[in-house]
């Protein structure tokens, strides 16, 4: 299990060891530590690297620390360690600490009094405890969500060793990048992989800081490259995986990411059930498109049929023939009467209590229905078009209505 630089500069031991600049990204997560003995890095580390610059074996000015900086950054270190003091690097220059914070680069000091073979030790340590606890935590979610466990009393069991709240209310967040196909096909099979690579790294990095700060939140890397969370119900859930998404596709480069919500489970007796939930509303997110990137199973009905429609044109030209002629596109409010024909479905027809939902005056409704009609050329007294409608309407929720939350 990786740690992030804010982890790691918190082990005792490492009291000595200042941070310099890139505070901000202080939850950046440590694969593993590098020392550097050649004049370059780039192509010795592969993303996630802690790298630690001594000055032993290389001279190490400030052109050369500067270009350390810029080839860490494109090849995506973890952050960079300079040893000052001695007879080597007296200092880190005022440029470097000045460059690494413009590239958002963690830059930390540590002197040579600190000796390496007790940092590399403390360090080493524990990011193998770390991997071994994932490595049982992912095992004990897989298995619960699989379905293939020996008994549920053991599963609790190991859950309690683990210090992990499984047997309580939680709905199940499946997570992974979508299209590398398009990936591979616009990019050299090198420049892809390293995308694709550094995609995941910095996905694994945001999900990870994310759950810290989620209370009870809990992840796991499934096989085939799918992220599971495990997350408490709550009234501000759907807000958070808005923000999350937002979160997520801004730091993996520009590939898509999708995610499927559960509905709730009530315990771990029932991950599996929740998982395939979670499973079917990602397939919809990722067929569908939807504006804020994710679907939430209890909420796709129909939906889950219409993801078997190869051609997304189809759907679209479906809601636009449905729908388009109520987009008033010159007014303040140019979806107005499509949300009031939306409160009108759910209130069945009844136009006080849309009127009580929308805020607005039983007449206005009256106005608006007139108007409904006149423009779609519909009767809202015809079943198939409430019918027609409510599947649009679905799909209307999916897209630019829920990209403003």
């Amino acid at each position: 299990m990786s740690l992030s630089l804010e982890q790691l500069l918190a082990l005792p031991g490492l009291e000595a060891m200042t941070l310099r600049a890139g505070a901000q990204q202080l939850q950046r997560r440590v694969r593993w530590p590098y020392v550097a003995e050649n004049e370059g890095i780039a192509e010795w580390v592969m993303g996630g690297e802690l790298v630690f610059v001594t000055g032993i074996n290389h001279p190490r000015g400030q052109g050369n620390l500067l270009s350390l900086l810029e080839d860490g950054d494109a090849v995506g270190i973890a952050g960079l360690v300079i040893l000052t003091g001695g007879s080597f690097i007296q200092q880190i220059p005022a440029a470097v600490v000045e460059r690494a914070e413009q590239l958002g680069m963690p830059l930390i000091e540590q002197p040579y009094a600190l000796k390496m073979v007790v940092v590399t030790h403390l360090i080493g340590t524990a990011l193998v405890q770390g991997e071994q606890w994932r490595r049982s935590r992912d095992d004990l979610l897989g298995q619960l969500l699989t379905g293939d466990y020996p008994s549920l009393a053991i599963v609790r069991q190991r859950a309690g060793h683990l210090q992990l709240a499984l047997d309580e209310p939680r709905r199940v967040l499946a997570l992974r990048l979508g299209a590398p196909a398009e990936l591979f096909e616009r990019h050299s099979p090198n420049q892809a992989e390293r995308t694709w690579q550094r995609a995941r790294q910095r996905l694994d990095e945001q999900l990870q800081a994310w759950c810290e700060r989620q209370s009870g939140a809990v992840m796991a890397q499934l096989p085939g490259e799918l992220a599971v969370l495990l997350l408490p119900d709550s009234p501000g859930l759907r807000a958070s995986l808005v923000a999350l998404h937002r979160q997520l596709s801004r730091a993996v480069d520009g590939l898509h990411v999708v995610m499927g919500l559960s509905s709730l489970a009530q315990g771990c007796a029932s991950y599996r059930q929740a998982l395939g939930e979670a499973r079917q509303a990602l397939e919809v997110a990722r067929s569908l498109r939807p504006a804020i990137g994710w679907c939430d199973f209890s909420e796709l009905g129909v939906l889950r049929l219409l993801q078997g429609i190869a051609d997304r044109s189809l759907i679209d030209s479906f809601v636009e023939q449905t729908l388009g002629a109520l987009l008033e596109k010159g007014r303040k409010h140019p979806d107005m009467l499509i949300q009031t024909l939306d409160a009108l479905l759910k209130a069945q027809g009844n136009g006080v209590q849309a009127a009580q939902s929308l805020g607005v005056h039983r007449n206005t409704i009256i106005q608006r229905i007139q108007r409904i009609e006149q423009l779609s050329g519909q009767s809202l007294d015809d079943p198939y078009f409430r019918m027609n409608a409510s599947v649009a309407l679905l799909i209307w929720r999916m897209g630019e209505s829920q990209g403003k939350e």
